[in-house]
């Protein structure tokens, strides 16, 4: 199966890079800074599962290929309408879109721009960065991709891609509720990232002050009601399972999103929070709690543009 893997940033050059470890047929489509990186360096990945120094294949936006199996989407949710256009010539009527991104808003765009067919449901919950070199960094033992049709169904082509994923030194699982799971685990990307991003503070010091904790508690709470107002197909026991696992987090689990702010990049706000917040007026939803994270966020956006 040949497998394109957009952009081979913290993500996707961890899990495409596992998959070149294992030896799956993997190219990645980059810009040409990061293939002279890769081309001089590698992709290295320093990994608690393993380091990996790795000669990828590589494919520069716009130039020439045949159409691929599957093409994993791994980039930040500001950079999707550019990357749709970069991968349409690579897509045939039968290559499966496989979309990493948190949140739910871009599925919508992926099946109005690839038909909805192609589109298959998928997330993935590792805690990587790069460093200034470019390499890989996954010091959480958490490395999980799942990924699934929409409807739920076992279709011969999703099997397909099951046999290729499996086996591979790190946890790709099929899933027969991928909806579920995606808005599962937006809840909680929702939650983590914004308490983490207000605060400037690791999961495990916020945990630790009332304050904080009462924090958590209120952005999920409101995210609950939003997306059940919604329809969101979330469980009866969401909340009491979304609490565990953010008391399961180690002490100095960041988020991406505040990792991106400490690197003075770009974040997902209206991806994230701005969605939800569209939704919630448009049902007399109050989500004062949210409503904070997302000026916080809007605020550091702000700044970005003045420096």
């Amino acid at each position: 199966m040949r497998i394109l893997v957009v952009g081979a940033g913290a993500v996707g050059g961890y899990f495409g890079g596992r998959l070149v470890e294992k030896g799956e047929d993997v190219t990645f489509l980059v810009r040409e800074r990061r293939k002279q990186q890769l081309h001089l360096h590698g992709l290295n990945i320093e990994s608690v599962h393993g380091n990996m120094n790795l000669k990828p294949q590589t494919l520069l936006f716009g130039e020439k290929a045949e159409p691929f199996d599957v093409i994993i989407f791994s980039t930040k949710a500001y950079h999707l309408n550019g990357a749709i256009d970069s991968i349409r010539p690579y897509a045939s009527d039968q290559t499966m879109i496989l979309p990493l991104l948190n949140g739910i808003a871009h599925i919508e765009k992926l099946i109005e721009a690839f038909g909805e067919e192609r589109v298959i449901g998928g997330l993935c919950f590792i805690e990587t960065t790069l460093d200034e070199d470019g390499r890989v960094l996954q010091k959480s033992t958490a490395h999980d991709l799942v990924y699934g049709e929409r409807n739920g169904e076992k279709t011969e082509r999703i099997l397909k891609l099951q046999e290729a994923l499996s086996g591979t030194n790190a946890n790709f699982r099929l899933s027969e509720d991928i909806i579920q799971e995606m808005w599962h685990k937006y809840l909680f990307i929702t939650t983590i990232s914004g308490v983490t991003s207000l605060f400037r503070s690791p999961s495990g010091p916020i945990c630790e002050q009332t304050l904080g904790l009462q924090t958590i508690k209120k952005v999920l709470n409101e995210t609950i009601r939003i997306m059940t107002a919604i329809g969101a197909p979330l469980s009866d026991q969401v909340e009491e399972v979304q609490l565990k696992r953010v008391y399961d987090l180690g002490y100095n689990f960041k988020s991406s999103l505040q990792r991106d702010m400490e690197k003075q990049l770009p974040v997902e706000a209206d991806h994230f929070f701005g969605y939800l917040l569209k939704q919630a007026q448009g049902y007399g939803i109050h989500a004062p709690a949210l409503e904070t994270v997302y000026a916080n966020l809007k605020i550091y956006e702000t700044s970005l543009q003045t420096k």
